[in-house]
């Protein structure tokens, strides 16, 4: 199912649809107001005492990983019915193994595509119709909780984060997969506390690259933002509350020189399991150690991506894969 063949149904099937042009941009370039505002969150300090500081990595970068997770996603409108936006979205996930200096996928990779549209809105007429096109694979996202209303901004956004939520749901999916037949070590593009599972395994470990959240207040804030390179922050527990996430230890790493930079050029967060009482004066070291791993993945650069500061080799291989076998 792709937005080609969704055109050409929906004409059939729901005449007084109109379908959108070839050359209409996906919500994932489109949706601006679909992007979370900036936000600062205080942290607790796990490592050592007092304030959150800046701690230089010692030693040269090691190598350890032996794959790397990421996903994508693509959605578009492929019709509008009555002003109502029509979504086609993909998701997609995968693992790519390296072995002898060369990338293999692990597992086979999870695509999947659905549709996207707000029942309520669209009547049950239509939503049959849709329903058919799909093939099943029909997502409501009616919002019956905040009555958002028609406003066909709003209903895109609310079919660009069902996307987003699919892929990440096939994202911890490899990842579980993983960390049940695996214990070798897993570099994941993003958070990892969003699976309990995921997040307490000692095979796992989280590179967050976007920053529209910082979890730094104050002087811890321009701690974080003045790092050199090869430093990191203290390592901290997130403060999030009712948050829904496993809790996680995490930490700030720059990866390349910022001079004439950005502040969040070359900066990272890394997440990895919360460490067990009786290992919790141990974790400075654990997080030297793995802040050594990703620093070995600085290298070769993942040009000419624009984001090649903050990403590694091997997650710009997933998404290339991906780009290739999911569109």
């Amino acid at each position: 199912m792709d937005v080609r063949t969704v055109r050409r149904q929906l004409a059939a099937l729901l005449p007084e649809a109109r379908p959108t042009g070839e050359g209409e941009g996906t919500l994932e370039v489109l949706a601006t107001s679909s992007v979370d505002a900036p936000r600062l969150i205080s942290a607790t300090v796990l490592e050592g005492s007092g304030p959150l500081k800046a701690r230089r990595v010692f030693g040269g970068p090691a190598p350890a990983f032996r794959a790397f997770l990421d996903g994508t996603q693509r959605s578009q409108v492929a019709a509008h019915l009555h002003g109502i936006p029509i979504v086609v979205g993909t998701a997609a996930a995968v693992i790519r193994d390296r072995r002898n200096r060369r990338m293999h996928t692990w597992s086979p990779p999870l695509v999947e595509t659905r549709l996207y549209a707000p029942r309520d809105l669209v009547g049950e007429r239509a939503w049959e119709s849709l329903s058919a096109v799909s093939r099943g694979r029909l997502v409501d996202t009616t919002d019956r909780e905040h009555d958002a209303g028609a406003h066909p901004f709003t209903l895109k956004d609310a079919a660009y984060h069902g996307v987003q939520a699919h892929r990440e749901d096939l994202e911890r999916r490899l990842a579980e997969r993983w960390c049940t037949v695996e214990n070798e070590r897993l570099f994941i593009d993003g958070g990892i506390s969003g699976s309990e599972a995921v997040a307490v395994s000692s095979c796992t470990v989280g590179v967050v690259k976007s920053h529209r959240t910082l979890y730094a207040e104050g002087p811890a804030l321009a701690v974080v933002l003045g790092l050199g390179h090869h430093e990191r922050s203290s390592v901290f527990v997130i403060n999030e509350k009712a948050s829904r996430r496993t809790r996680v230890a995490s930490w700030y790493l720059r990866l390349r020189d910022p001079s004439g930079h950005d502040p969040m050029w070359g900066l990272v967060r890394v997440e990895i399991a919360y460490p067990e009482p009786q290992e919790l004066h141990a974790i400075g070291d654990r997080a030297d150690e793995v802040s050594r791993w990703i620093l070995a993945e600085a290298s070769p650069l993942s040009l000419p991506d624009a984001r090649w500061d903050k990403m590694v080799y091997g997650i710009r291989d997933c998404e290339e894969f991906l780009r290739a076998v999911a569109g």
